[in-house]
């Protein structure tokens, strides 16, 4: 068990030291680009979630807190993400790539009983990293011309530490609670400067997040001939503890050596406090399988659009959707002759409305999945550790009217130690 608690830690210490949330430049507005919430597992498979119950023992679902009827081990999983992103633009043929690694999930879940499980992780929400310039020339008098400068710069990151407990009020009805605590700083400027001139205009606003909400879940699944199954699944994030403070200040200022401001005057400086800006999700997902065996899912999300002031102005969000296929398929979980024959093959798509409109075109999102779960070599079946292993690959904005087009190849990877670390030892 020592030796399971150093190696997740240097794989958690990996990751946190190369901690650089890159996402799309669609992420310069509002809270930033913000991240799904599931595992690699469950991203391999389209992001279903709502009505995936796992047949094995060794794994928690966050995401429906509800669907974990058969969690019966401790689960401690390490988990991280590499983004490579590519961009395009007809706006003067621009092209650009973004890369980044970041830790992108750490929990531990654990059966209290055998009707209650419970589980505790953290993931980021959201994130912004930006730094855009554009140049405009104005006017060219007696051979001078006379540049307008826009520089536009963003930062910061939000993070969410969930705790979920689910319980099984009978063998096929199960409800779950999750509490999300979101807490975090992000930070949004443009500055304006002219040729020849020294002054510099800049419109900052920054944020600061402390803030709860909680998502309900429920689960029915119904065991039919020859082992198969069916299972419908529901949840619903409601709720918002806490608030958004939002600084905005409008002023003037000098640049010394560096970056470091003097002289600043401040022109316009308000705060206000936003309690509307986790929205409000609902999801509804429907699977088919076969016991140990295969499983099929689809599900339809919805998040209702919330407005944030950006920059000194109300930007809102659109009502987004988001639907989604995927399953599994494991040929032979007690072939120990062949290690193929137990590895669990992931597969899936989806597509996605996007929130963000920008000049009336809306911001979609679709890609496909795959992923494989590779058994530790000496794992059984009821004490199953693994790795987990994640492909994502899809396109999001357009080219239409100068837009940005982002295509996108996603590499996830965890580590899942799951043991009975908690039981009780009847003999000294």
């Amino acid at each position: 068990m020592k030796r399971i608690f150093v190696l997740s830690s240097l794989v958690a210490g990996y990751f946190l030291n190369a901690q650089s949330i890159g996402n799309s430049p669609y992420g310069a507005y509002g809270i930033g680009d913000v991240k799904y919430d599931n595992t690699v597992d469950i991203n391999a498979m389209g992001g279903i979630s709502t009505a995936y119950v796992w047949d094995f023992n060794n794994s928690f679902n966050f995401k429906n807190p509800a669907a974990n009827t058969n969690l019966e081990i401790t689960s401690l999983k390490v988990e991280g993400t590499n983004e490579n992103n590519y961009y395009r633009s007809d706006f003067n043929n621009l092209k650009g790539d973004k890369h980044s690694t970041y830790l992108s999930n750490i929990s531990i879940a654990f059966p209290i009983s055998k009707k209650v499980k419970f589980g505790m992780g953290f993931q980021p929400y959201s994130s912004k990293s930006y730094d855009i310039v554009t140049n405009e020339e104005l006017s060219n008098v007696n051979g001078q011309v006379i540049n307008e400068a826009h520089n536009f710069r963003g930062e910061g990151s939000l993070n969410t530490i969930q705790a979920a407990v689910s319980y099984q009020i009978t063998p096929a009805f199960a409800l779950g609670l999750r509490s999300n605590f979101f807490f975090g700083k992000l930070s949004d400027i443009e500055e304006v400067a002219f040729t020849g001139a020294e002054l510099v205009s800049g419109y900052a606003s920054s944020y600061r997040v402390k803030a709860f909400n909680f998502t309900l879940g429920t689960t029915y699944q119904k065991k039919l001939a020859n082992d198969h199954k069916l299972t419908v699944g529901a949840t619903y994030t409601i709720g918002n503890s806490g608030n958004l403070k939002n600084t905005y200040t409008n002023s003037t200022y000098y640049y010394l050596v560096g970056d470091t401001k003097a002289y600043e005057t401040i022109i316009e400086q308000n705060t206000n406090f936003d309690k509307k800006f986790l929205p409000q999700e609902g999801s509804l997902g429907l699977g088919y399988g076969k016991d140990t065996k295969w499983f099929l899912g689809t599900q339809f999300d919805y998040k209702k659009g919330e407005s944030i002031n950006f920059l000194g102005k109300p930007f809102s969000y659109q009502d987004s959707y988001k639907y989604s296929v995927g399953g599994w398929y494991l040929p032979n979980f007690n072939n120990f002759r062949s290690y193929f024959s137990r590895i669990i093959y992931r597969y899936g798509a989806y597509y996605e409305k996007g929130g963000l409109q920008i000049n009336g075109t809306n911001i979609n999102k679709y890609a496909i999945t795959a992923g494989v779960t590779l058994p530790f070599q000496k794992s059984v079946i009821n004490r199953m550790s693994s790795l987990d292993l994640g492909l994502e690959v899809g396109k999001r904005g357009t080219l239409d009217n100068n837009m940005i087009r982002q295509n996108f190849v996603n590499l996830r990877i965890g580590v899942n130690f799951a043991d009975k670390w908690f039981n009780k030892r009847l003999y000294n």
